[in-house]
This record gives C-alpha cells, structure tokens and sequence, in this order.
C-alpha cells in the first residue's frame, strides 16, 4: 500500500463506493473536530485518519467549512431526533430520565457529536455559528417544554423557576457528557443506570423530614 500525494499512507478505499467514502470522512471529521475544536480541526488531519487525499476532501466538501457543517447537520440531527423521541409519553419525573437516556444512545461512540453542536471556537457571527445555533434552540425549546411540563404537573408556576430548571438540566446533560468523555469504557446504558441511581439518591435526600426542617 503506498504513500498518498500528501504524504499519508491510505487504508485502501480505492473501488468504495462514494457513499461509504463520504462516510468515512465524515466520521474521522468528526473526531478530529470534536477533540480539537473548529478552530484547530486540520483537514490533514482528517485526510490522514481517512487514509484518502486532502484534494478529495475538497472535491467531495468544497472546504473546510463544508466539511464541518456537513458533520454538524449530521451530529445535530440525530441529537433533536433523540430528543424528540423522548417527548412522548407520561410529563413526569421519568421524562427527564427517558431524555438523557436516550441523548446517551445517541452520543455512544459518538460523544464528538455534543462537542460539534456546542462547538466554543465557531466564529460568531458565520455560518457555521448560525447552523449550530438552530440545532441549540431546538434541543432548548424541547428541553424547556419538557421543564414546563414538569413543573406545571408539580404546580410550581413561577417563570423563573422554569428558566432556572431549564439552565440546570442542560448544566447536568454537559457534565454527564464531559464524565463520559473521561470514562469511555461506559455504555449508554450505564450511563442512563448511574444517572437513574444518582438521581433517585437525590430525591430520596430532598425529601427526607430532617431535609424539611
């Protein structure tokens, strides 16, 4: 197996089909801009974790900016689609829980997909930041409604509260995602268990009577 004109040495995709082809780089864009960012991401990079030529990322994506947007459509969507699937049944204490578990099958062996969406280094102001935006606002609106629903069932009317709450959960589904990140070896389902067990503890501590004192 020889060398690329770049310089990097292919893993053999000659003969595969485009398709397969564009996945292949989108998923090597995606760990590569998941773990450095935009601003660092290096299409070198993701032309040598592909095993093709920097020139065909180029032929396939146009740019750098192509590249991303294409892989943050791709991460963003399937985000909301989770998220989305979690909005149906019961407005309880289990949404919560059917919601993060199912943000975390989405994300395993994908955690670089939260990283694209809340990407810090996109220019403000560019494309790339507006496209990630829709994709925030989207994972907000349904994460507030599901707060509002939540507190309405629990006659906890106050707007601040909600707003509060709505900062809190997305503070939490971070964190989770960053514990993630440092332990890899845990499944979605795991991870969704721990959260269960975690959260139960908490509740059982809130309402026990030297708590309500």
């Amino acid at each position: 197996m020889g060398k690329q004109e770049d310089g990097t040495r292919g893993v053999g995709t000659k003969g595969m089909p485009r398709k397969d082809r564009e996945r292949l780089i989108l998923d090597a864009a995606a760990e590569e801009f998941g773990r450095k960012g935009y601003a660092r991401g290096s299409i070198a990079a993701v032309a040598a974790q592909a095993g093709i030529t920097k020139p065909l990322i180029y032929e396939y994506f146009g740019s750098k900016d192509g590249l991303y947007l294409t892989c943050l459509d791709r991460a963003g969507s399937r985000l909301v689609a989770a998220v989305s699937s979690a909005q149906a049944g019961p407005s309880d204490i289990t949404r919560a829980e059917r919601t993060l578990g199912a943000i975390f099958r989405a994300l395993e062996s994908r955690l670089q997909d939260w990283e694209l969406v809340y990407d810090s280094t996109l220019p403000a102001g560019s494309e790339l930041y507006a496209a990630a935006a829709v994709h925030r606002r989207e994972l907000n609106r349904m994460g507030a409604i599901g707060v509002a629903e939540f507190l309405d069932s629990a006659r906890a009317a106050d707007p601040l509260d909600a707003d509060l709450v709505t900062h809190l959960w997305y503070g939490t589904v971070g964190a989770a995602v960053a514990w993630w990140q440092h332990h890899p070896e845990q499944t979605a389902d795991e991870m969704t268990s721990r959260f269960e067990r975690i959260f139960a503890a908490l509740l059982t501590q809130a309402h026990r009577p030297d708590h309500l004192a």
